[in-house]
């Protein structure tokens, strides 16, 4: 199972990565600070996943869910919201090391 969120937390970091790389391109070349929302990058990739979500959100936790996800995590800079999810993940998945140490019987 700490495999899996290991492997959640790499997928998270590589995504986090490009969206961070694709916003320092945009900014450069724009001579600005441009941070793509995670509403616009979800909306890109897969519109079909994010109108799921927002089904699934307003059935079974009811509109307000929906609209606490539309106004606090979407308008977010993706990157950061991918990059915690990374975190998340990953001390999800940590495996604490031995308090006898490495050599220990």
């Amino acid at each position: 199972m700490r495999l899996a969120f290991r492997i959640m937390s790499l997928l998270f970091l590589c995504v986090g990565t490009i969206a961070a790389a694709v916003d320092a391109i945009a900014s450069v070349s724009a001579s600005r600070v441009i941070l793509t929302p995670l509403a616009s990058i979800w909306n890109d990739v897969s519109p079909a996943s994010l109108l799921k979500l927002q089904s699934m959100l307003e059935m079974r936790f009811g509109p307000a869910a929906w609209s606490t996800v539309q106004d606090l995590l979407l308008p977010q800079p993706g990157f950061v919201v991918l990059f915690a999810l990374s975190l998340v993940f990953w001390m999800v998945g940590y495996k604490k090391p031995s308090l006898a140490g490495r050599f220990a019987a």
